[in-house]
């Protein structure tokens, strides 16, 4: 058996034991995390989250790119949400990769030069802090005022708060 298989199996079992009816579309908790991929961060217990209660966005890196900026700006015109929580952690892959060394390995192997940025980064904490000052730099957010960054420790389970670059102003 698949593992595809075995989580069909188990969405059968959910839809039959556990599936608790259709929930209103907009997050309940007026919240939109932006969030890394990486599979050692279980998001919802880890912010003590419950299905409906917020949007999640993940990427890799949890960096704030055009695109989770478009997911954002849907999430807070559209569905109501006005704090944005953004995730990073420690030991993340962006942090082990060279921006160049990847492009010339995939031209290598592709013939073709990725024409997306890998936004590869040294420090999360640091990367934080730009995605925070990306995020209030939008003219398409109109709720920027909310907007706090952390750092999720893989070793301990801990968020640490990340404080933002005092030069920036809020909005």
């Amino acid at each position: 058996m698949s593992d595809t298989d075995e989580f069909l199996e188990s969405n059968r079992r959910y839809a039959e034991q556990s599936f608790g009816g259709l929930m209103p579309l907009r997050p309940s908790r007026q919240v939109a995390v932006v969030a890394c991929m990486d599979s050692r961060m279980p998001i919802f217990p880890m912010l003590g989250l419950k299905p409906g209660e917020a949007h999640i966005i993940r990427n890799a890196g949890g960096v704030v790119t055009d695109d989770v900026i478009r997911s954002l700006l849907l999430s807070q015109r559209l569905m109501g949400t006005r704090e944005i929580l953004l995730v990073h952690h420690t030991d993340c892959g962006l942090t082990k990769i060279s921006e160049d060394q990847m492009r010339h390995e995939l031209e290598a192997a592709t013939g073709m030069r990725p024409w997306f940025a890998f936004e590869a980064f040294s420090d999360p904490y640091a990367d934080v802090r730009q995605s925070i000052r990306r995020l209030r730099r939008s003219p398409f957010l109109p709720h920027r005022d909310a907007i706090r960054g952390f750092v999720y420790e893989v070793e301990s389970g801990y968020l640490r708060e990340v404080e933002p670059d005092d030069r920036e102003p809020a909005t």
